[in-house]
């Protein structure tokens, strides 16, 4: 199955953007020493994939999830072989003591690409989840540029995401923040992020999700209203190592929007996908019909699908990669953008009741969701976020 006909593209995005390039990132990567955080999520992996290919002289892969980080090696393995270099995976939690020894006993890298994130919106339903995702995308993030300045790392690169421009949801708001205390880092190493769509098929997301529901025998469900951007996991791991190598102080690469990369339905991703089986699509009108038909309906060549409006808190409209007040570079990648930023100091203040505030209440171990919420405003002031009272776990 072709992952480019699903999303409705022919070609790669970064293709050129790569071959100009390709002899200059062999150059920097196979000189270089590199850490990855959060290696064995579908980012992570692509990333990691595009840096053990260029034969780095040091490639440490961090990821909390153990399983996932064997089939990294695995793959990388069948893929790629061995390099000469030093190359080591470790199931570790960036937020653990473990890992803070594990630093301290090293720590001797060039580049650091922290790919770790709750990236779900749906990790907003509940106050304690959604206070670990501040932890991950924020809190987490701030201590490896810590780690990574006091053992005088060349550049540190943390991936964003297209929904913190305008954020609509907590997800998007948290790493809108993030970067915010990027930005502040930025004064004592180089840091680049990235902001990009979503991406096809990558662990937990809807497209994957098709994939899970054909295996178990359960219905395809999906929004029929909501349009989106999707690169493909190679696609993500050229552009973080593109933002690593060759971003600027400040940088946020995005790809830029063109006949190459054009909005798709969910909906119109699983009629897609379920035609590439062998079936046809059949539409049903509710969830208790979709769930008793697939029972029958598979061995006459049709798929039960339902496709209904969304209704869910935290769903954007439209996606956008950056905002009308933000300066942009269009001129030096063919197919990547570049969001330029300036040191701002005004953020000080801010980061620091941001910071004060939830560690305030982490001590008394109470706090609701709209503390957090209403914190995130008074951080993002045109903060677009409603609460529906409905959430994607109560659906299907």
């Amino acid at each position: 199955m072709q992952i480019l006909d699903l999303i409705g593209r022919k070609n790669e995005l970064f293709e050129q953007d790569i071959k100009t390039y390709n002899n200059e990132l062999k150059a920097i990567v196979s000189s270089s020493k590199f850490l990855v955080i959060g290696g064995a999520g579908s980012i992570g992996q692509a990333v990691t994939k595009e840096i053990f290919k260029r034969n780095p002289v040091k490639l440490h892969v961090v990821d909390i999830s153990e399983n996932n980080l064997v089939e990294l090696v695995r793959d990388i393995r069948s893929s790629f072989g061995y390099i000469d270099g030093d190359f080591k995976t470790f199931a570790l939690d960036i937020g653990s003591i473990e890992y803070d020894a594990f630093i301290a006993s090293d720590g001797n890298y060039d580049y650091v690409l922290n790919l770790s994130a709750l990236k779900h919106v749906r990790s907003e339903k509940d106050p304690f989840t959604l206070m670990r995702m501040i932890d991950v995308n924020i809190f987490n993030t701030e201590k490896t540029i810590r780690q990574s300045i006091e053992n005088g790392v060349k550049k540190y690169f943390c991936v964003s995401t297209d929904k913190a421009a305008n954020p609509v949801n907590m997800m998007g708001a948290s790493k809108r923040i993030m970067e915010m205390f990027l930005m502040r880092k930025s004064k004592d190493i180089n840091i680049s992020t990235a902001r990009f769509a979503n991406v096809a098929f990558s662990d937990g997301s809807l497209l994957h999700g098709f994939d899970q529901r054909i295996k178990k025998q359960q219905p395809i469900v999906a929004p029929n209203d909501i349009k989106r951007y999707f690169v493909i996991p190679k696609e993500s791991g050229e552009l973080c190592l593109m933002s690593c190598i060759f971003g600027e102080n400040r940088d946020i690469f995005f790809p830029k929007l063109s006949e190459d990369l054009h909005l798709i339905s969910f909906a119109d991703i699983a009629v897609k996908y379920v035609k590439t089986l062998g079936y046809e699509p059949y539409l049903c009108d509710n969830e208790d019909e979709a769930r008793e038909l697939v029972k029958t309906l598979p061995q006459t060549g049709k798929w039960p699908c339902l496709f209904t409006k969304s209704d869910t808190t935290g769903e954007k409209d439209f996606e956008e990669f950056f905002t009308e007040n933000e300066t942009l570079d269009m001129e030096r990648f063919n197919a990547l953008g570049i969001i330029k930023n300036d040191l701002d100091s005004n953020n000080e203040d801010q980061l620091e009741l941001f910071s004060n505030t939830i560690e305030n209440l982490k001590a008394k171990k109470a706090w609701t969701k709209d503390d957090i919420t209403n914190l995130f405003f008074k951080m993002i002031p045109d903060f677009g976020h409603k609460e529906t009272g409905k959430y994607l776990d109560h659906k299907m």
